[in-house]
């Protein structure tokens, strides 16, 4: 399993769960693993060996990132979690449990641009 290294660029689970606003067990839960295992990757700093958790733990760091650069931490974790009109009522963390990344990602840029609701 690959060590990581503190920085911005690089997956880390905890920053990337942290910048969520998100629990072990609900970071577990959005990827399909155990919270033992979140909390062993972010005890050991070393990244998932399962390519598809891998990628799903990038597109978390693109929603991280992205949200960060419209919301305050506490207005990103308030945007994923409630329910809005964009997403047929259900929160940005019903569409992530559900695989469904493109949606959240495409609010969050149109919200970037200003042209988001």
């Amino acid at each position: 399993m690959p060590v990581l290294k503190e920085s911005n660029n690089k997956l880390t689970p905890l920053e990337i769960r942290k910048g969520l606003g998100l629990s072990q067990e609900r970071l577990s839960s959005l990827l399909g693993v155990s919270s033992k295992t979140v909390n062993r990757w972010e005890t050991d700093n070393r990244l998932p060996k399962d390519a598809a958790i891998l990628k799903n733990l990038a597109r978390l760091k693109e929603i991280r990132d992205l949200g960060l650069m419209v919301y305050t931490p506490e207005g990103l974790k308030e945007f994923l979690s409630t329910p809005l009109p964009i997403f047929n009522r259900r929160c940005a963390l019903d569409l992530l449990q559900l695989g469904d990344y493109e949606p959240v990602l495409g609010a969050l840029a149109s919200d970037l641009e200003g042209t988001g609701f």
